[in-house]
């Protein structure tokens, strides 16, 4: 299983831009009555926004964006290539815009909407939902910051620090590099870490 992207979590972000201010706002979703239900509560919420346009992707299911009166092409669209270029999908994204008096043009919509969709999605953070190999790494407590950085080059991520006589690194690998990250810590701690498979789990872990 090589996996999927998906929002960390919830994300939120807000900036101004000729007096016209754009919310993000991001949230994982994994049916489309789920995202429906989000657009639904941002509308109410932002009432009295000018617009609230949004986008979803259901992985295996609806891809589906509005504009919600901007010019056709200016929001929606743009805000749905922000999460195609990251490969992510099971969310939903409302973009509000209070509307400041000055018209930002075709480009600047394009520009604005863009940038609120790519900040709520920084704030909120990607994850890869795949099936990882669950593995603890004892070692010095001089050598925990290099393995743990050997874990994230790795593509792998780091799932917690126990902190005792030594420190155990708890961390989730992917299943097809066992044999090379097993011996990659071996040949890092000059034979020092021998890498302990503990078990398996299908979950997202942050990237």
């Amino acid at each position: 299983m090589t996996g999927y992207r998906v929002p960390t979590g919830a994300g939120e972000a807000e900036f101004t831009e000729k007096r016209s201010r754009f919310l993000g706002h991001l949230r994982p979703a994994q049916s489309e009555e789920e995202a429906r239900r989000f657009i639904a509560e941002m509308k109410r919420e932002h009432y009295d926004a000018r617009h609230n346009c949004w986008c979803y992707i259901i992985r295996g299911g609806a891809e589906r964006y509005s504009d919600d009166g901007e010019p056709q092409g200016t929001a929606g669209i743009p805000m749905l290539e922000v999460f195609r270029r990251e490969g992510v999908s099971d969310f939903v994204c409302v973009v509000t815009r209070y509307f400041g008096g000055v018209l930002l043009g075709a480009g600047g919509l394009l520009r604005a909407y863009t940038r609120s969709a790519k900040d709520a999605l920084d704030a909120a953070g990607i994850s890869v939902v795949r099936r990882w190999l669950e593995a603890e790494l004892p070692c010095s407590y001089g050598a925990a910051e290099r393995l743990k950085a050997e874990v994230t080059a790795a593509g792998g991520a780091v799932a917690g620090t126990e902190y005792g006589a030594e420190v155990v690194i708890k961390a989730l690998i992917p299943g097809e590099l066992r044999e090379a990250f097993c011996a990659r810590i071996f040949d890092v701690s000059g034979g020092a870490v021998s890498v302990r498979i503990t078990g398996e789990t299908l979950r997202a872990a942050a990237i």
